[in-house]
């Protein structure tokens, strides 16, 4: 029985620091060339230190590249297929200029605005994560832990029994 509790909440705290790591990743917000070949999309982007931003495209009748304008991130040489991730992380709040070199001349360029996690989460109003029924998360991760030491604790007497 002892076994089990441990169990339960060894998984319950692996649980907790799964969540952590999977916030620390962020998002990745993709842009792409539109139907013109000569913008990108969106042209302006918002996120927050931690995010990746990824330039994507492919089958291009030109080819392009991105290059931000103060040598932070490039795609390298210009291509017709670019699948091309960057990762700001949490000391690079900014604004960042980049433009696709052969196009710069007719426009094509764009603007990523990084804003500073620590700010971010200062402005906002804290939200509790909830189910659609309006339990905390929290309270069904220990709830299924303990489910999971019950189903457990039983299977074990299921098993001395049997032996």
């Amino acid at each position: 029985m002892r076994r089990v509790i441990c169990l339960a909440l060894v998984f319950f705290f692996l649980q907790g620091s799964i969540d952590l790591i999977q916030e620390e990743q962020g998002e990745v917000k993709v842009i792409t060339v539109d139907s013109t070949n000569l913008r990108f999309n969106p042209s302006t982007i918002t996120l927050n230190e931690g995010d990746s931003v990824r330039f994507v495209w492919g089958g291009q009748a030109l080819p392009h590249n991105t290059v931000e304008a103060n040598e932070v991130f490039d795609s390298g040489e210009p291509a017709r297929d670019v699948n091309y991730e960057y990762f700001f992380d949490y000391e690079s709040a900014g604004v960042y200029d980049y433009v696709c070199e052969p196009h710069a001349a007719v426009g094509m360029q764009g603007e990523i605005t990084v804003q500073d996690v620590e700010q971010v989460v200062e402005e906002e109003p804290e939200v509790k994560a909830s189910t659609s029924e309006g339990l905390p998360v929290t309270s069904i991760l220990v709830g299924t832990g303990l489910l999971l030491a019950i189903g457990a604790s039983w299977f074990v007497a299921i098993k001395r029994r049997s032996v």
